[in-house]
């Protein structure tokens, strides 16, 4: 298994792309970070690559993936129905994890690289399948949802 992936990051343009070849997904305010399950043992890494394993420990014990993975997502707070990033940044300077939330955009790795597996489509399915449900967990771990269709929303 592979150690810290660097991330994708977006890039910031004037307008969406159109055409329903792209993915388009929810942006949210929080910390990007890639959580590595190995056989037991868990880490979670920030999108620099800093291991923040300490300050997410309930997110990472929440996820019970056998074998390898490797899941991308984001770590938010939700106040009144929407992230806030300061929020997200008190509780952590707190030291409080109750109200962190885990949204994984992506399966990297499971027990073998992923991703040059295309997102959707027909040869995807199988992969798809296997990564909606190896990313369900309780509480507070969520699949980011996506829109398949133009950006000009």
């Amino acid at each position: 298994m592979p150690g810290f992936i660097k991330p994708q990051l977006a890039t910031l343009k004037s307008m969406a792309p159109k055409g329903d070849q792209w993915l388009h997904e929810i942006k949210y305010d929080g910390y990007r970070v890639q959580v590595h399950l190995n056989r037991g043992r868990k880490k979670v890494f920030t999108r620099n690559g800093l291991d923040w394993t300490k300050r997410f420990t309930e997110i990472a014990g929440a996820l019970a993936i056998p074998g390898e993975a490797i899941i991308d997502g984001e770590v938010v707070v939700i106040h009144e129905g929407r992230t806030n990033f300061s929020e997200l940044q008190a509780e952590l300077a707190a030291g409080r994890q109750g109200r962190l939330v885990y949204y994984a955009f992506d399966l990297l790795w499971r027990n073998g690289d992923l991703r040059k597996l295309p997102q959707l489509g027909a040869q995807a399915t199988a992969a798809g399948s296997a990564r909606r449900k190896r990313c369900r967990a309780a509480g507070s771990l969520f699949r980011t949802p996506h829109r398949r269709r133009s950006g000009d929303v």
